[in-house]
């Protein structure tokens, strides 16, 4: 994968996916390597229902991480 998604189904499997095979230890590495903002991600994937869990490494449906 050259860039991350912009489709935000796509975007948040892909990011978790690619946390949980443990190709990056930090939601912050997998940005860095892609040329992104953390915080960018996050904001997009919020205003798109999934809020990040760091404890869990992943992103998950609003209201599910409660």
């Amino acid at each position: 994968m050259e860039y991350l998604p912009k489709d935000p189904a796509i975007l948040v499997s892909s990011v978790n996916m690619l946390l949980r095979d443990e190709e990056f230890d930090t939601l912050e590495a997998l940005c860095y390597n892609f040329g992104t903002e953390p915080d960018d991600v996050k904001r997009y994937l919020f205003s798109h229902g999934f809020v990040y869990s760091a404890e869990q490494r992943q992103f998950r449906p609003i209201g599910y991480d409660e």
